[in-house]
């Protein structure tokens, strides 16, 4: 685990979610392309910095490589999203260029996903400098499973290893990819370890048990039955920021 990066971070409290019944609606998630559609199609710009909060000069930059369930699809509004409320806390200043239904390779076709599609271009040419990484990609990658398998693979160690060469001052931080059903088809599971294999390559911390995050909890669930809603994101939040304070974050 590497622990560089130009500035210190400080630790704050979470926020707690809220609790509600088990249960899920959605099975054979592997062949069922109408969902994958529904999670890649959600249109909008790639959500940027938080409005009106004054930071200080040096405030960490944090930026954030991730899908949906980063830019906060679901949320009632951007600063309700996970990532929003951690940066809040702690005051840093948040990039967060992530877009709908992108994964490491899926939706990866030019005009699919916007200026922003190349998160990893953006996020290494960020002025300034973040000090700080997120990737929380993978979900949408089970939608071009086992077909696309070598190539997720491939472009997983790509991204990590460009993101850890080009930004040698920042500490990146490698979640394991979220879902959002009970029914986890074998690809989540290949996907997570590809991932954390591709974390250890660089050297990266690693927040492990994300996946299992807002399981069991319908009640956490956006209307359109795919992303969370905004108890669902404090959840998130709450899970996330014990695993960061763990972490010295």
């Amino acid at each position: 685990m590497r622990t560089r990066g130009r500035r210190a971070f400080g630790i704050w409290a979470g926020r707690a979610g809220s609790a509600g019944p088990p249960g899920s609606r959605i099975g054979a998630i592997v062949g069922a392309c109408a969902v994958g559609l529904l999670l890649a199609a959600c249109a909008g710009a790639p959500a940027s910095d938080r409005a009106g909060e004054a930071l200080p000069a040096d405030a960490p930059v944090v930026a954030f490589y991730g899908d949906s369930y980063t830019l906060g699809t679901g949320a009632s509004s951007p600063e309700r999203r996970w990532s929003s409320i951690i940066a809040a806390d702690r005051g840093w200043a948040e990039f967060n260029p992530s877009v709908n239904g992108l994964g490491f390779v899926t939706n990866r076709e030019p005009g699919l996903g916007g200026p922003g599609t190349d998160l990893v271009e953006a996020i290494v040419t960020q002025e300034p400098a973040p000090d700080l990484v997120f990737v929380t990609m993978g979900l949408n990658d089970n939608f071009s499973m086992p077909s696309r398998a070598d190539d997720i693979r491939a472009a997983i160690d790509a991204d990590l290893q460009r993101l850890s060469e080009e930004l040698p001052d920042a500490r990146l931080v490698v979640v394991e990819p979220f879902w959002y059903t009970d029914e986890r088809p074998e690809s989540v599971e290949q996907i997570i370890a590809w991932v954390r294999a591709g974390a250890e390559r660089v050297d990266a911390d690693w927040i492990a048990g994300a996946s299992h995050w807002i399981e069991g909890h319908p009640d956490w669930m956006a209307d359109d039955g795919l992303h969370p809603n905004d108890e669902g994101y404090a959840e998130m939040a709450r899970r996330m920021d014990a695993e960061l304070r763990s972490i010295g974050l």
